[in-house]
């Protein structure tokens, strides 16, 4: 695990600047960085030791020295992989997973990809065609960003703050990525805050030579997205690939921990964890006196300690209150790396803090579960049907989970009325066209699209059926939220997050399972419940869905107030740029108020934006 920098053909870059960049990347790596130049290419890495502790450095070479890999992940086949080529007779110089990369690349090329169960972001360069390949994982775990240079070179970084200050490129905000941030609380790849600076797609390979460069290309083999034919046949996969997945993403040679919640998708994990490993620890969040807006109750600690207790792990609750998470706010920003607002990441940054604090550098993530296996209370809804309307002349602003001053069953209805593309919107996001037009400047939002794009052209009307809405989760939702949330918030502690569940292997598996084994008469994630019958208690296996929500709204409206109004006042970044129009404070604070909609979550996008520009885009400049 580590960060990565580097570029090719860029003359005006040297060692000076390279310094700088992994610097900027040194909390994902802070046991040893190394550096490597040759013909026009630099590159360098941190590293946090995970496998490998005494000869894991890299670079990492092929046997003929010819491939040079420089790259941050796991590879967790990587023992297999190697039997494999052992048996071919190659050689290996360290104990690293990584170094079957370097061996599979000079044989294989791109294809070798595919044959990795992990998680990767990869830059290899071939002195012999002096061609540099960077590749990312399947899943999307690693983050890997590029930007083209006037000059006609190319750099890379596993985080966009490692290119602040490189010589030559002048950073220019996207306005339409700033405009798609309040309705998904991130900015959706492969555009950035920044025009200059793309994401290398999950999933993907871009080749650089000294003189061209060829476009990002998917490596990923067709799988097949035949159902299962009986649920029994299902049940039966899902125990089986799930169980090698978490029990593959045990390869370590450091303290494991995990996160626990007390819900099935934790559990589940743990559990198994528990039965491979001989000593597992595990943390929780508990909030003080407060109260989920969509399920009641936060605190979810009591369950969390109940399952501790009966797997034998030593266990932590972390207390925490609004004021602890404001403090955080500004570490958050940071580690965000570009503007981002999943507030249930300032949970995974208190216990990545504390994980880092006794000595555990791996933690096990539930995440992924929802989207793989139908866990979302919405999706109990899918099947409704309604009357198609002409979204582009009268788009519809329903919100499901958010307008609360309807009944359930008006919101479904008015959700089904809609397209395939405006209803994986409304099922799942958060500001509308609506609120989005009232908020920013007029002149901010000249020219600038529907976020609701994103999903148009993912499939043609009238082919979304319930599989396509949740497929459409694990491409979108999954990666740019989930995955990158855990990813940049243990990172920001040196603490490298493993998410068992969005391997390829239960990914592929995913599309194998049809709506109705996914959930039938409101009961959600059905078939991985049934997978897990027999190792966990009734309490888990019926207990409702309860994901980690912090509870914005009521912050917002009491001891998070001044933070809205300083994000919408005179003197703010986001006045200062003209981003937000004149009379948005006014509404923002109406919004925060109406007892109708929880618009929480939309108005923390102005505040981290904010924040972010006020604390991390000077950086740039």
């Amino acid at each position: 695990m580590c960060g990565i920098a580097g570029w090719i053909n860029i003359p005006q870059a040297n060692y000076e600047v390279l310094k700088k960049m992994l610097e900027r990347l040194r909390h994902r790596g802070p046991d040893d960085s190394r550096t490597f130049e040759e013909d026009g290419f630099m590159g360098g890495m941190v590293r946090l030791a995970i496998n490998g502790l005494n000869n894991g450095n890299q670079p990492l070479f092929s046997y003929s020295n010819n491939t040079i890999l420089l790259y941050n992940g796991e590879i967790y086949n990587s023992p297999a992989l190697r039997k494999n080529l052992e048996a071919k007779g190659i050689k290996f110089n360290t104990d690293s997973d990584g170094e079957v990369l370097c061996h599979l690349f000079e044989m294989e090329g791109p294809k070798c990809f595919d044959k990795l169960d992990g998680m990767f972001a990869a830059a290899l360069w071939d002195r012999r065609t002096r061609k540099l390949t960077l590749a990312r994982d399947i899943p999307g775990e690693k983050p890997l960003y590029y930007a083209n240079h006037p000059s006609g070179g190319t750099a890379f970084a596993s985080e966009i703050k490692a290119f602040a200050g490189f010589p030559g490129i002048n950073f220019t905000l996207d306005r339409q990525s700033l405009a798609d941030f309040p309705t998904f609380l991130w900015i959706p790849e492969p555009q950035t805050v920044f025009s200059e600076v793309k994401a290398l797609p999950r999933g993907h390979y871009l080749e650089i030579s000294a003189d061209s460069q060829t476009k990002a290309l998917p490596y990923q083999q067709n799988r097949s997205h035949e159902f299962f034919a009986s649920e029994e046949d299902a049940v039966a996969e899902i125990r089986k690939v799930v169980d090698q997945s978490i029990q593959s993403r045990l390869l370590s040679e450091v303290d494991i921990g995990a996160f626990l919640s007390g819900g099935l998708d934790s559990s589940i994990i743990a559990t198994r964890a528990s039965q491979e490993l001989s000593s597992l620890t595990t943390f929780c969040i508990g909030f003080e006196g407060a109260t989920d807006p969509y399920h009641g109750k936060a605190d979810e600690s009591e369950q969390a300690e109940e399952t501790a207790n009966r797997i034998g792990s030593s266990h932590h609750t972390i207390r925490v209150s609004a004021k602890d998470f404001r403090d955080s706010l500004e570490s958050f920003c940071w580690h965000g790396d570009q503007p981002f607002a999943v507030s249930s990441g300032l949970g995974i940054l208190q216990i990545a803090r504390k994980a880092s604090e006794i000595g555990i550098k791996v933690l096990l993530s539930g995440d992924g579960a929802d989207e793989c296996f139908g866990g979302y209370s919405w999706y109990r809804h899918l099947a409704a049907e309604g009357t198609k309307v002409d979204a582009e002349k009268n788009e519809d602003p329903i919100l499901f989970s958010h307008d609360t001053g309807i009944n359930e069953r008006e919101r479904v209805e008015r959700v089904s009325r809609l397209p395939g593309p405006h209803r994986a919107r409304a099922w799942h996001y958060y500001a509308t066209e609506e609120d989005k037009r009232a908020l920013f400047g007029t002149d901010f939002m000249d020219g600038i699209k529907s976020s609701t794009r994103i999903f148009s052209g993912w499939k043609s009307e009238p082919s979304w059926t319930p599989e396509n809405f949740i497929s459409q989760d694990r491409d979108c939702y999954l990666p740019f939220e989930m995955l990158r949330k855990v990813d940049r918030m243990t990172m920001a502690h040196s603490v490298e997050g493993r998410t068992p569940f969005t391997s390829p292997s239960v990914l592929a598996l995913s599309e194998r399972i049809s709506y109705p084994m996914m959930t039938s008469n409101g009961v959600l994630k059905k078939a991985l419940r049934a997978a897990y019958s027999d190792i966990l208690p009734k309490s888990i296996l019926h207990r409702p869905k309860h994901g980690f929500n912090v509870p914005i709204d009521l912050w917002l409206r009491g001891k998070w107030k001044d933070l809205l109004m300083d994000a919408f006042s005179k003197q703010s970044a986001l006045s200062r740029e003209g981003i937000i129009g004149p009379d948005s404070a006014e509404l923002a604070l109406a919004m925060s108020r109406n007892p109708r909609r929880l618009n929480g979550h939309t108005l923390f996008c102005f505040i981290m934006l904010n924040l972010w520009l006020e604390k991390s885009y000077g950086n740039y400049c």
